[in-house]
């Protein structure tokens, strides 16, 4: 029998900026929602005027956790202290692993038009906070896109879905994979997916809305879900929302800036 997730609650991101000086809109790792085990911050950054996004995210380290980037429109360049460069483009994903430190940029490969997406921090747990960094540049043409049903589309970042699974791999197969998949209605419509039950969901809602038990999501909120093995959506016919999950690590979180360990002494 399917245990339905509940909406616990919903978070409103606030306007911020970052690196040198984007505009985006911070959801997680901000006073309403600091983190959510193990996910310590989600950005949605987005604009259609240069001057917002241009400046781009020059060269800063990271260290004890995973950084993912997933670009909705527009062109963005990764490059690293390892040596690894790669331009994502709408519908790719950047996965890369900090682990014991590393240094990165990401800068807009385009001077016009309009850049969106979202960057996600992912935990990593004790005994992975000083692997080697690693870096997995994924084209859109690899990310699976499918129905679910008539009215509702998919594309399956990480994770499984079904007989579905994403492109995206950890850096240790002991890792619990996350979950990542970016869901795109065509019409009003009802549809219910399968949950781990031992997962931490999140929904975010960028166009439209959805209902869950009664409650409603509109564009702009975060809603947190209960554990549960199942959900049952029902949703607007310009809905598209990201559907986010996670074993807990249940760990201490010592956090300054980009650098997150067990404890201040590490």
């Amino acid at each position: 029998m399917t245990q339905d997730a509940q909406l616990i609650r919903k978070v409103n991101g606030i306007a911020t900026s970052d690196g040198a000086g984007v505009k985006l809109t911070r959801i997680i790792g901000q006073p309403l929602l600091q983190n959510l085990d193990p996910f310590l911050m989600l950005d949605e950054f987005g604009s259609e005027q240069a001057a917002d996004y241009l400046a781009g995210f020059p060269s800063h380290p990271h260290r004890g956790f995973q950084t993912v980037t997933y670009m909705l429109n527009g062109r963005m360049r990764h490059r690293d202290s390892n040596g690894n460069d790669g331009v994502i483009e709408a519908g790719g994903i950047q996965w890369m692993n900090a682990g014991k430190g590393i240094i990165h940029e990401e800068m807009p490969e385009q001077s016009e038009g309009l850049l969106r997406g979202f960057q996600l921090w992912v935990n990593l747990p004790a005994s992975h906070k000083l692997s080697e960094p690693q870096y997995q540049d994924i084209q859109p043409h690899d990310v699976p896109e499918f129905s679910i049903s008539s009215s509702l589309n998919c594309r399956l970042l990480s994770g499984a879905l079904g007989d579905k699974v994403g492109p995206v791999s950890r850096i240790d197969k002991a890792l619990a994979q996350p979950f990542f998949a970016d869901f795109e209605a065509t019409e009003v419509g009802q549809a219910e997916l399968e949950l781990a039950l031992n997962y931490q969901y999140f929904l975010y809602v960028y166009e439209g809305q959805l209902n869950i038990d009664d409650k409603v999501l509109r564009k702009g909120e975060l809603g947190v879900l209960s554990a549960a093995s199942g959900i049952t959506l029902r949703f607007s016919d310009d809905a598209r929302w990201i559907l986010v999950g996670g074993a807990p690590l249940r760990e201490p979180v010592a956090q300054y800036g980009p650098f997150v360990m067990n404890d201040v002494f590490q």
